[in-house]
């Protein structure tokens, strides 16, 4: 029998675990005018999210909508600040319950547990796969179609009242899950803070059933991308059915049809914006011809530290140097 989380809506509720989240919420976001306008009341504005919360009668509001383009165009629904302000006391007493029951291949939006350690994760595994490139190493990667517009409440929801006692603070979560729809019954929106833990307890069913039941020992998980690796490539052919099933049955997800390959490792393996081989690990392309670009438009010191830095994790000695004499020549020319 699972263990529940023993966190009760009053201890959420609490004025101290509100005014720490507001601590935790609140770091960079000073300059923001809805931020300085919630700041204006805030004692009054945290004193009557407290007593919404205890009556039961907190209802989560609507969202703002936008699109950013970050590789590719992603939609936003940005909640009030009043609501974030929830989402992170939910984070904050949720989180260290669940985060010890991710296991050691799932990353993302987990403390000390983002982009680099998977990939450290996908480099260690291929390696031994591999025998440190001494044999065929066989990659099945997937990506899990529109999975954030995808999760089906339902679905969440059960899964969280399999783990959560208090019903009260059950109700609460169901007043966020619900708050947002792509579709019907469908949906928890990109930037949401309970979204990325919402997204590693539903994925979370997926990781046990690959390593109880499929017993694939070489898997790395990053959020909606996930690999599997063997040296026998038939092993990985008959797996993926079962993946299909496992996703479409228990979880209502479906993998997309156009990001679903099996090749070696020597041939190059698209992961996470990086393409590994076995010994190095060089960007894609698209990620350089993107670079390029945004110097032409954005020639500040910070923003070629930071592309240097993401380099830095690859085999990409030659481009960062590229980068620099492109920084050199396009940025303003300084005062003597």
């Amino acid at each position: 029998m699972k263990k529940l989380c023993q966190v009760t809506l009053e201890e959420f509720a609490s004025m101290e675990n509100l005014c720490e989240a507001w601590q935790e919420f609140i770091r960079g976001k000073r300059k923001k005018k809805d931020v300085q306008a919630f700041m204006l009341r805030l004692g009054d504005e945290i004193s009557d999210l407290h007593a919404d919360l205890m009556s039961g009668q907190y209802v989560h509001g609507e969202y703002m909508y936008f699109r950013i383009n970050d590789s590719k165009p992603r939609d936003i629904h940005k909640a009030t600040v009043r609501d974030r302000l929830v989402h992170h006391a939910i984070h904050r007493k949720l989180y260290p319950f669940f985060a010890p029951t991710f296991i050691a291949d799932s990353f993302s939006c987990q403390k000390g547990k983002g982009l680099h350690r998977a990939l450290e994760r996908f480099c260690k595994q291929s390696r031994k796969v591999s025998r440190n490139g001494t044999r065929t190493c066989w990659v099945l990667k997937c990506d899990i179609r529109k999975f954030f517009a995808s999760v089906d409440h339902a679905i969440l929801l059960d899964i969280l009242r399999g783990r959560i006692a208090d019903r009260r603070l059950m109700g609460l979560l169901e007043n966020v899950v619900r708050s947002f729809e792509a579709s019907p019954g469908k949906g928890i929106p990109l930037g949401n803070l309970t979204s990325q833990l919402f997204s590693n307890i539903c994925m979370n069913e997926f990781d046990y059933f690959v390593k109880r039941d499929m017993r694939m020992k070489y898997y790395v998980r990053y959020a909606d991308d996930f690999v599997f690796m063997s040296h026998d490539r038939s092993e990985l052919f008959y797996s993926l059915p079962k993946v299909a099933a496992f996703l479409s049955g228990l979880l209502a997800l479906s993998l997309h049809p156009d990001k679903v390959f099996i090749k070696t490792l020597a041939s190059g393996v698209d992961f996470l914006g990086w393409i590994h081989f076995p010994h190095h690990r060089i960007p894609r392309t698209k990620t350089r011809t993107r670079m390029n670009k945004s110097l032409h438009h954005d020639v500040h010191r910070q923003s070629i530290q930071s592309y240097l830095g993401l380099l830095s994790h690859g085999n990409a000695y030659g481009l960062s140097r590229i980068l620099e004499n492109l920084w050199w020549l396009v940025s303003p020319k300084v005062s003597e």
